[in-house]
């Protein structure tokens, strides 16, 4: 033995789930990633040469199968919407619909959202992010694994201009109350909810299917927002 302390892994934002992608889901991959996907070399991004336009970029962390930001790309054609997702089914089906409506203004990432963050957006260049259901990591042991923390929301301050927001929606309540507590812990951030603390749910954002399913274990949502203040 070395006598060397063992490197730690370091705590990323999801778990790899490969699941098997349809055949249509593959060509889709095949045909349509070189269109919409952007390289995952870790290279900072330059979002107005990679959209070929200045409009403001809106980030969803984690899109699933994509529901969500379909749905703000076919209603906002005049702002751009990045996606990070490491699901190749989920990618697949959303490549699938973006080549059906023709869309332009969405570019994809298939990446650890918290290394996107930290490494490869720059400073005050996103209008909006969006983090809806994200993995809850339930057991009490595993909630240092939850990805909004004290770094996480360093990283939003940073990317997000003034006047920006992070939209956040969980249908786990601890989780929704640990957000909550540490978003109004910041001194940049304001709660859009005020004392009410949460928001309803805004109509650029499509109830999933995860939704759903929780609503039937009895689980109540939470959509939260929170404005970057101006400086």
């Amino acid at each position: 033995m070395s006598g060397e302390a063992p490197a730690h892994r370091p705590i990323r934002s999801f778990v790899l789930r490969e699941g098997r992608m349809t055949p249509g889901q593959k060509k889709a991959w095949e045909r349509l990633w070189p269109r919409y996907g952007l390289p995952a070399d870790g290279a900072p991004l330059d979002l107005a040469a990679r959209f070929g336009n200045h409009h403001p970029v809106y980030l969803e962390i984690g899109f699933g199968n994509g529901d969500a930001l379909l749905a703000r790309a076919l209603a906002t054609p005049e702002h751009n919407q990045l996606g990070i997702e490491v699901h190749r089914p989920g990618i697949g089906r959303l490549l699938q619909a973006l080549d059906e409506h023709r869309l332009s203004n969405v570019r994809l990432l298939r990446a650890d959202a918290l290394e996107v963050l930290e490494r490869r957006l720059p400073d005050a260049s996103l209008a909006g992010v969006y983090l809806l259901f994200p993995d809850p990591w339930h057991k009490k042991r595993h909630h240092k694994r939850r990805i909004v923390r004290p770094a996480f929301i360093d990283q939003l301050a940073r990317v997000l201009r003034p006047g920006g927001f992070f939209h956040v929606a969980t249908d786990w309540e601890d989780y929704a109350e640990q957000i909550v507590t540490l978003m109004e812990a910041r001194e940049d951030f304001i709660n859009q909810a005020g004392e009410a603390r949460f928001v309803a749910r805004p109509p650029e954002r499509p109830m999933t299917r995860f939704e759903r399913r929780g609503q039937r274990l009895g689980h109540a949502t939470r959509d939260m927002r929170f404005e970057k203040k101006p400086r």
